[in-house]
């Protein structure tokens, strides 16, 4: 998860997922607790929320791992939930999408820095750089593949910028600076300036260098851009590694992908004859041409492989005058599972993160069925899987929607509720993107609230959260939640919170359910999606991207049939 009131205290620590299947088996609403579902009720109805927070939360679901016994007790509470709330089953027949996992465990050689066959630089799994692969297969090599500089490894044509241009990439490696050209130079002319666009993230750097054909591809770390430190890098890309199941089993992609740190770029441009400094200073220009290095690399690995299967949950309510588009809400039902290793409580409750962000889809279809007139266009509650292994359930669903994303005019991103009460603010995150905004500030302002821009643009937390594979195709994506600035205690009071759940709770066992939580503020957030989704619902006409975002283009191309 990633939440946006978070993202203060976030910044501060350098952090921050189409075939239709039979129910599994698993644990009833009706065994769990009679009440478990409101018999009746206000709009929005909060005893309703926190039981079913309550019950998401508890030891019973084994911390919502994916391929796990809470799993199946997860998929059939939530299928269960939207079935009684009188949502249809949004894939055909079942309320389930299959989302096929494939779980790798790399064992590395060392990156080994070569000219002329003679070894310059060999750089350690783990304190010098981190290797794996994508591709699904026991054993990888990679054998004298020539260095080349490609700077930010861009190709964005709104921005005039192609960091490719005139080199074939095939057979050669990349080696890639992190972040925009606009961050390294604060220029607010260049690309998006401070802010990070997806051309500045490590995911987009790794698909672009494939798509230009490369062998492999390097990205070069560094704190500041990157937004986290080493230690970072070497947690999260190390131990078992979760991927979706492609038909060409990732062959698409480069050999080898790669991190490696600063001090080892800069002695690997040192044994090119080159200075790293300027060769990221050049980067910064429209103008840049690759740069071979004249130095090779050569790694292999192999990997420990296993398949399995989990599973996105989707409730439809249908539109009663346009049912064939679609209004999206998103959020991921999955968190850390149970860990036997750990002393005393063993369980990843994730209570807030993303219990909360669960329950309120139940919430809120029940809301959108109980209302007097139904909405023109379809709604679609997509609870997806494997948000916490890399946004991958949500990926699947991008990759293969079940409502053609042309038709899906716009969606809401919930990943992670405020329970401390009501805010003054809403934090966008990615502000400025897309017309969505101009919607949520005009209900925000009904509520005497104002939305204000998350607090570290530059960290790119837009494309952290499950929105961003539907908004990467196109789709205008709205990802915002109460801010910090409380209504009791102001910003102080809010950052405090922030940072406490941060420090004591973010990612661990201590992650629970709390009757003692404050959802005024809940159910305020609440009531902002659903006046945003019912205006997009029954709104004349698309909501769209604004100029110069990286997805406007995307989008042009999806309604052209492109």
């Amino acid at each position: 998860m990633r939440r946006a009131t978070l993202l203060a205290a976030l910044a501060l620590a350098g952090l921050t997922a189409c075939n239709g299947a039979s129910q599994p088996a698993g644990i009833s609403l009706d065994t769990i607790t009679p009440d478990v579902m409101p018999q009746s009720g206000p709009t929005l109805d909060e005893a309703a929320f926190r039981r079913h927070v309550k019950m998401l939360a508890s030891d019973e679901f084994e911390g919502r791992s994916p391929s796990s016994a809470g799993e199946a007790k997860t998929l059939a509470y939530l299928a269960e939930a939207f079935q009684r709330t009188g949502l249809a089953p949004g894939n055909g027949k079942s309320y389930f999408q299959e989302v096929p996992l494939v779980t790798m465990t790399a064992t590395a050689q060392p990156l080994q820095i070569m000219q002329d066959g003679v070894v310059l630089q060999s750089m350690r799994i783990g304190p010098d750089a981190i290797v794996w692969s994508k591709h699904v297969t026991d054993s990888v090599s990679l054998q004298n593949s020539p260095l080349v500089f490609v700077g930010y490894g861009i190709v964005a044509p709104e921005y005039g910028w192609n960091d490719y241009e005139g080199i074939d990439m095939t057979g050669k490696t990349a080696v890639i600076l992190v972040n925009d050209p606009g961050f390294a130079t604060q220029d607010p002319e260049l690309f998006r300036g401070n802010a990070m666009t997806y051309y500045g993230r490590w995911t987009y750097k790794f698909e672009e260098a494939a798509r230009q054909g490369a062998a492999g591809a390097i990205i070069v770390h560094e704190t500041e851009p990157a937004a986290y430190p080493w230690a970072v890098v070497e947690g999260s890309w190390s131990g078992p590694q979760h991927d979706l199941v492609a038909p060409d089993k990732n062959f698409s992609r480069t050999s080898i992908e790669a991190w490696m740190t600063f001090d080892q770029a800069t002695q690997l441009f040192e044994n090119a004859g080159a200075d790293y400094a300027r060769a990221k200073a050049s980067a910064t220009s429209r103008d840049f041409k690759p740069q071979p290095l004249g130095l090779t690399v050569s790694t292999s690995l192999t990997n420990e492989i296993s398949i399995a299967n989990s599973k996105n949950v989707l409730g439809l309510l249908e539109g009663s005058e346009q049912p064939d588009e679609i209004v999206v809400f998103t959020a991921h039902w999955d968190h850390l599972g149970k860990d036997p290793h750990l002393e005393g409580d063993q369980i990843y409750n994730g209570a807030v993160d993303n219990a909360t962000g669960t329950a309120a889809l139940i919430v809120l279809a029940d809301a959108f069925l109980k209302a007097e007139e139904k909405p023109k266009r379809s709604l679609l509650f997509l609870a997806v899987t494997a948000e916490e292994s890399g946004l991958l359930g949500s990926k699947h669903y991008g990759e293969n929607p079940v409502y053609p994303l042309a038709k899906t005019i716009g969606g809401i991103n919930i990943d992670a509720m405020n329970v401390y009460g009501r805010t003054r603010d809403v934090a966008v995150v990615g502000h400025g993107s897309s017309q969505m905004e101009d919607i949520l500030e005009a209900a925000a302002a009904k509520q005497g609230r104002i939305i204000v821009p998350e607090p570290s643009p530059e960290r790119g937390y837009f494309y952290r959260s499950d929105h961003f594979n539907l908004a990467k195709k196109g789709v205008p994506m709205l990802y915002a939640e109460g801010g910090n600035d409380k209504r009791e205690g102001g910003r102080a009071a809010g950052d405090a919170q922030a940072r406490d759940y941060l420090t004591n709770r973010y990612h661990k066992p201590a992650d629970e359910y709390s009757e003692d939580w404050d959802l005024s503020g809940t159910m305020e957030d609440l009531a902002l999606y659903y006046a945003v989704a019912e205006d997009v619902a029954n709104r004349d006409g698309m909501v769209e991207w604004y100029e110069g975002t990286e997805f406007k283009a995307i989008r042009q191309k999806s309604l052209a049939g492109d």
